[in-house]
């Protein structure tokens, strides 16, 4: 599901069952990232589906990356490998005006 900065951001606040992923490079990591985020890089391939795969599919996903775009889509793939919640940042870091580390 697709939700707006504001939305998403609250939303995960009131989640106890949330995680935050970051799927962007570790390039784009550098520049930095939201607090407590896991990293998976979307670029990967396999190695990507296999980090998924470790993840507990019973908890709630904040996904985003840089724009919206990867993040998207790495939703929809973890709908295919049976992951039930996964909110995707629309507009990702590009419009993020949240905390950063």
């Amino acid at each position: 599901m697709d939700l707006e900065q504001q939305q998403w951001w609250n939303d995960f606040q009131n989640d106890t069952n949330g995680i935050i992923l970051d799927v962007r490079t570790p390039e784009e990591i550098e520049e930095g990232m939201i607090p407590e985020a896991l990293h998976l890089d979307f670029y990967l391939g396999q190695d990507f589906i296999n980090g998924l795969e470790s993840l507990d599919k019973t908890k709630n996903y904040y996904v985003y990356c840089r724009s919206g775009n990867r993040s998207g889509q790495a939703c929809l793939i973890m709908k295919q490998l049976g992951f039930d919640s996964t909110f995707n940042l629309v507009g990702g870091m590009n419009e993020w005006q949240g905390p950063v580390m």
